[in-house]
């Protein structure tokens, strides 16, 4: 194997959900909606919000607001817009340092590396200032793409970006959205990493408690 591809959320990062929920329920008060009612809807879409199937982050906003029965004016939409790419940029920022340190091995040893992540519009605008950023070669991003793990599509755009065929590929994810069998099925290496969340409790492949246990994979440089 000469590629890794890491899932982002509860994997290289914090997933963060308790705040994602506090900082759901305070959109939802601030669009003039119940906190309660537009957490439920904002969770319920998930899969249309990592597609973008709502435009960008502004109007996916005003569409959940609107089926909670709310009308948000412009000004309520840009205060809890903001809310909520604050907290991507916070998320994104809050990287291990062993996990940082086990990227720059990755890269030192040669190593190709992606991102495939199912996420939202606001979270990819945040990522180009992450500290993590600067150690991947390509980036999968659900928003961007159009398609979301476990779909196949966006693993084999990942591939493609990368020139690897799915069998080079070593993939590590905390297991939600079915991302590791998805992976399997695809002729990659999945391991399930419990550094931040366990999500996939029944998985029976390979597991590491941290991301920094990838480094048993460095045998040695690949060919250039």
């Amino acid at each position: 194997m000469t590629v890794l591809l890491s899932d982002l959320f509860s994997t290289l990062v914090f997933g963060g959900d308790a705040e994602r929920d506090a900082v759901n329920a305070r959109m939802g008060a601030v669009l003039g909606v119940d906190g309660a009612a537009f957490q439920r809807a904002f969770d319920a879409c998930s899969y249309e919000r990592f597609i973008g199937a709502y435009g960008d982050l502004p109007s996916t906003l005003r569409v959940i607001a609107e089926r909670c029965g709310g009308a948000p004016t412009d000004e309520q939409v840009e205060e809890a817009t903001s809310l909520r790419r604050a907290l991507a940029q916070q998320l994104l920022t809050r990287v291990p340092a062993a996990t940082l340190d086990t990227l720059a091995a990755f890269k030192s040893a040669g190593w190709r590396i992606g991102l495939v992540s199912n996420i939202t519009a606001e979270t990819q605008l945040q990522w180009p200032t992450s500290p993590l950023a600067q150690y991947f070669d390509a980036t999968a991003f659900s928003a961007e793409l159009g398609t979301a793990k476990p779909e196949p599509a966006i693993y084999k755009a990942a591939c493609t970006a990368l020139g690897a065929d799915p069998g080079d590929c070593l993939y590590v994810g905390d297991g939600n959205d079915n991302e590791l069998p998805a992976a399997t099925a695809l002729g990659m290496h999945a391991i399930r990493t419990l550094e931040h969340a366990n999500s996939a409790p029944t998985w029976q492949g390979p597991t590491i408690q941290t991301f920094a246990e990838l480094t048993s994979y460095l045998v040695q440089k690949p060919p250039a």
